[in-house]
């Protein structure tokens, strides 16, 4: 894709790998985020890339972001948002709604206005099976509805996908949907795997699972999941597509995942369950996801559920050894 990209969240977890493919196709980037959860520190190894920016604003700043459009007009526009910008901590959200309204959902609609204003003609948004909320074992597809999502994160994130689908009648020339699932890897900002690593470096002897472990969801790795985004921005050729993204399995279980991390991080330590079949409100215990229309619009996974977690746990375990170690050698 050698355009110029702005990618919103662009110090976020998964901005990271969508940042090198793009550069690596020869694309320019202008990466925002406001560093509420994003990493400034991520963002070392484009410092000497040809073509990547970095700049510290709010999506929801829309002077600051009419100003940036403006200035990248001078040097062939933007083709391109990748908007990845959102609370990611759902919790948080429950606790204040104003969090997923602003950083969620006001996010996309003033990146919806700012693609109308400067005529940008893709606009390629994160969205998530949060939408579809706790559809118990029915096979969740693309189709299905009504969508009752069971938290504020899901809510916004539905409530973005309405507004890009009013865009697109209006005046957005396309729009990409991308409904993720459990996404992992690094650099890991939050998530259970990220947790039970924290949790057992912390109290080796033993570790803690909020739920009875029984919990079970499919999981992406982020370098199958950045792939797929890309191959769907390139092959599907409606106006506004909706696609599902997942591996082909039925998915892990939380039980699965604890031991694979104890087994890695603390051998031998203790897991005690709680008694629940979540972890928290919103929290959405197990779904089917159904992702055949990708497939058959070409794509696949290179990682199943169980062959992502195994080697997202690896990559974390390092991070967060990685990371002790910088901290003692300032220490």
């Amino acid at each position: 894709m050698n355009a110029t990209h702005l990618v919103c969240g662009g110090a976020g977890f998964v901005a990271q790998t969508l940042n090198a493919r793009l550069l690596a196709d020869g694309g320019r980037v202008i990466a925002v985020d406001n560093l509420s959860r994003g990493k400034k520190a991520y963002l070392d190894g484009f410092a000497a890339s040809k073509g990547f920016e970095f700049y510290d604003l709010d999506c929801t700043n829309k002077e600051a972001l009419e100003a940036l459009a403006e200035a990248s007009g001078t040097v062939g526009g933007i083709g391109h948002i990748w908007h990845l910008a959102a609370n990611s901590d759902i919790p948080a959200g429950i606790a204040d709604a104003s969090i997923d309204l602003k950083d969620t959902f006001l996010t996309t609609f003033h990146l919806a206005e700012l693609a109308k204003r400067f005529a940008i003609p893709e606009l390629h948004f994160a969205s998530s099976s949060a939408v579809y909320g706790d559809q118990g074992e029915r096979a969740i597809h693309e189709d299905l509805g009504p969508l009752l999502p069971i938290s504020n994160y899901g809510a916004m994130k539905l409530a973005s996908e309405a507004q890009l689908r009013a865009a697109v009648e209006a005046f957005l020339p396309r729009a990409d949907i991308f409904r993720f699932p459990n996404v992992i890897g690094v650099p890991a900002t939050h998530g259970v795997i990220l947790d039970f690593v924290r949790k057992l470096k912390a109290t080796p002897t033993s570790l803690t699972v909020l739920g009875n472990g029984a919990q079970q969801k499919p999981y992406l790795h982020v370098d199958d999941l950045v792939d797929a985004m890309l191959f769907i921005a390139s092959e599907a050729r409606s106006r506004y597509n909706v696609f599902n993204i997942g591996p082909l399995d039925a998915g892990v279980t939380v039980r699965f995942i604890a031991e694979t991390v104890r087994d890695a991080v603390s051998p031998g330590a203790k897991i005690v369950y709680g008694s629940q079949d979540r972890g928290w409100i919103g929290d959405v215990p197990r779904f089917n996801y159904d992702t055949r229309r990708l497939a058959g619009l070409g794509w696949t996974p290179k990682l199943s559920s169980e062959a992502a977690v195994v080697k997202a746990v690896a990559e974390i375990a390092a991070q967060e050894s990685a990371q002790k170690a910088f901290q003692l050698h300032r220490e």
